[in-house]
């Protein structure tokens, strides 16, 4: 017994719209850089799953790319939150902006 393609779409959608959410409501540095990470992570179920639905290793191999681009993304990341938390004692993403004026 195979799971249908449907079943992985439907989880890869609630997992990137749980991400958009918590991208567009939290305010906090990490609980941010966990969404983005949750978006990833959708794409890479529906790349895997296309993948495996057609029979070729081109979406895995994406997937690898894309695994390896988030692996950057939290080091990028984890380094912009530390200098924050230096500077401002905070991990709010809405502090930095007093830097403009």
């Amino acid at each position: 017994m195979t799971v249908g393609i449907e079943y992985y779409v439907l989880l890869s959608m609630a997992l990137f719209s749980i991400g958009l959410f918590g991208v567009l409501t939290r305010r906090n540095a990490l609980l941010f850089l966990m969404s983005v990470e949750l978006m990833l992570n959708a794409a890479n179920i529906n790349l895997v799953a296309f993948a495996f639905y057609h029979g070729n290793l081109s979406g895995q191999v994406f997937a690898l790319f894309a695994m390896a681009l988030a692996a950057a993304e939290v080091a990028v990341g984890l380094g912009i939150i530390l200098v924050l938390y230096r500077n401002f004692r905070d991990v709010d993403v809405t502090v930095p902006t007093t830097m403009r004026w």
